[in-house]
C-alpha cells in the first residue's frame, strides 16, 4: 500500500531549501554588500542587523525540516531498517544536518558578539578594519569562515534527500531488499 507523506516531506524540503539559500544569501549579499555601506563604523552593525532580522525565519525554517525529517523517517523506519543504502544515507544525512545546525547556531553567537561592540570600524561584515575592537576582530575572523560552511553543509543535506528521493524508486527498493535479503542469508 503506497502512503503519501506529502506535509512532512514538504516542511523537510522547504526547511532545508530555506536554510540553504538563506544561508547562501546572506554569505553572498548581505556580507557582501555590508563593505559598500558607506560609514565603516556601520558596516558591521547593518549586517548584523540583517542577520537579526533573519535568525527567526532561519529558526523556522530550521525546526520545519527537523520535524519534517523525522516525520519521514518514522513513515519510512521499515525502508530504513530494511534496504540496502538507506540507513547509511539516513546516517550520514542526520551528521551532516546537525552539523549545519551547530555551525548555525555557532554562526549566530559570534554575530551576537559583533553586534554587541555596536557602531565599529570594520572593512564589511566579516572584515576587520584598524581599531576594530579585538573581540569583534576575532569573531569576525571566524564568521569569515563559517558563512560558507552552513551552505556547504545545508547543501550537502540537499543533495543526500535528493538520494534518498531516489532510493524510493520501484526498482531502488527492490534491488536494495535483495541486496539486503543477500546480506543476511550470506552471514
Amino acid at each position: 500500500m503506497t502512503t503519501r507523506n506529502t506535509l512532512v516531506r514538504s516542511m523537510h524540503d522547504v526547511g532545508a531549501a530555506a536554510w540553504f539559500g538563506g544561508s547562501l544569501m546572506g554569505a553572498t549579499g548581505l556580507n557582501g554588500a555590508a563593505s559598500d555601506v558607506k560609514d565603516p563604523n556601520d558596516r558591521a552593525r547593518i549586517a548584523a542587523d540583517g542577520w537579526a532580522r533573519w535568525a527567526p525565519i532561519s529558526a523556522v525554517a530550521i525546526g520545519m525540516h527537523g520535524i519534517g525529517g523525522l516525520g519521514l523517517i518514522a513513515a519510512n523506519r521499515k525502508r530504513v531498517a530494511h534496504q540496502d543504502g538507506v540507513a547509511a544515507n539516513t546516517t550520514v544525512k542526520t551528521v551532516v544536518t546537525l552539523a549545519a545546525a551547530g555551525a548555525t547556531a555557532y554562526s549566530g553567537y559570534l554575530g551576537s558578539k559583533v553586534a554587541r561592540e555596536g557602531r565599529i570600524p570594520a572593512a564589511g561584515a566579516t572584515e576587520p578594519a584598524p581599531g576594530t575592537p579585538d573581540a569583534a576582530q576575532s569573531a569576525q575572523k571566524q564568521l569569515r569562515v563559517i558563512q560558507w560552511v552552513i551552505p556547504v553543509l545545508t547543501g550537502a543535506v540537499v543533495v543526500l534527500a535528493a538520494q534518498q528521493g531516489e532510493q524510493q524508486r520501484g526498482g531502488q527498493i527492490v534491488s536494495g531488499l535483495g541486496r539486503t535479503l543477500a546480506n543476511r542469508l550470506g552471514n
